[in-house]
């Protein structure tokens, strides 16, 4: 069984996608709809600058785009479906559109609403994040004790959990780790995503999801607040409202996709940087990902 993977913020770079966009009509056809819901988002993807792409409420929407179209070029090309999908934060959308319950064109406006909201919950400079290589149940510990909003934000891999809140408090929290002989690395990000920072932005996106029509799943999608799979579409909004606040379960995610006979994992889109965390997190599955469209030709020949 496959499992279909879609990545989140930080996974971005100049010229996602765009191979795909020049070399098939499905791809075309996708980066026209970027265009259409967000006028110059194509040319910025292509172009830059790159100060500019990484804007969360630019990034959300061009991740979108770059990961739908690198799976819809895959999906054309080998006849194959899904038995699951799953995405890491923002990707969750990506997935949702593989499976059918949301359009593009909504998760686009979605996720560039979501990535709006979320810059304005919370001045920049005001929150932090950080990773830390250690068990996560030394780390909520951390935050349980630190005074402040200071809280786990992505389980992501062993030996790597991310947490997140007011400067103040994650540097205090980080400080404790530290001296418990944990190594922190401070992450460069525009705002504390997956904590209760983020209410304001739950708050409005929670309202948009009120005005979407999802639609039947072709199949499941593993959320990340829950690391369970999602068969109805009438879960789906509490679910990606849950998820602005609350923690990413990646690796019980990964784990509950291999309880359900995955063996495969696709990961579509920007970088690889889930194809790294699913090999900590199950080091003998099957891994690949599809960036390129030299990615589609070396998986396919592979099958064959």
């Amino acid at each position: 069984m496959i499992a279909a993977l879609f990545p989140g913020q930080n996974s971005h770079a100049l010229g996602m996608g765009v191979e795909f966009a020049n070399a098939f009509s499905v791809a075309r056809a996708t980066f026209d709809t970027a265009e259409q819901v967000v006028p110059g988002l194509t040319s910025l993807m292509q172009e830059g600058p790159l100060e500019t792409l990484t804007l969360t409420a630019n990034q959300q929407p061009a991740l979108v785009t770059a990961s739908v179209a690198a799976y819809r070029v895959w999906l054309e090309h080998t006849g194959l479906t899904p038995s699951y999908a799953a995405g890491h934060s923002l990707g969750e959308f990506s997935a949702h559109v593989a499976a059918g319950s949301l359009t593009l064109t909504d998760a686009l406006k979605l996720v560039r609403a979501r990535g709006t909201y979320m810059q304005e919950a919370v001045p920049e400079g005001v929150g932090a994040m950080a990773a830390v290589m250690g068990e996560p149940d030394t780390v909520l510990q951390a935050c349980l004790e630190t005074p402040g909003v200071v809280e786990v934000a992505n389980y992501n891999a062993p030996g790597q959990t991310v947490i997140s809140g007011e400067r103040g408090p994650v540097e205090a929290a980080c400080v404790l780790l530290k001296a418990n002989g944990l190594k922190v690395i401070p992450l460069k990000v525009s705002a504390p995503f997956h904590c209760s920072l983020m209410t304001p932005a739950r708050e409005k996106l929670e309202r948009d999801l009120e005005q979407t029509l999802f639609h039947r799943l072709e199949f499941p999608v593993v959320a990340n607040v829950t690391a369970l799979e999602v068969s109805n579409p009438g879960e789906i909004l509490a679910l990606l409202s849950e998820q602005v606040t609350g923690s990413v379960r990646w690796v019980e995610s990964i784990r509950r996709l291999e309880a359900l006979g995955v063996t495969e994992f696709i990961e579509f889109g920007s970088g690889t940087v889930l194809t790294g965390l699913v090999k900590r997190i199950l080091p003998n599955a099957k891994l690949f990902y599809i960036r390129t469209p030299a990615d589609v030709e070396g998986y396919v020949a592979g099958r064959s």
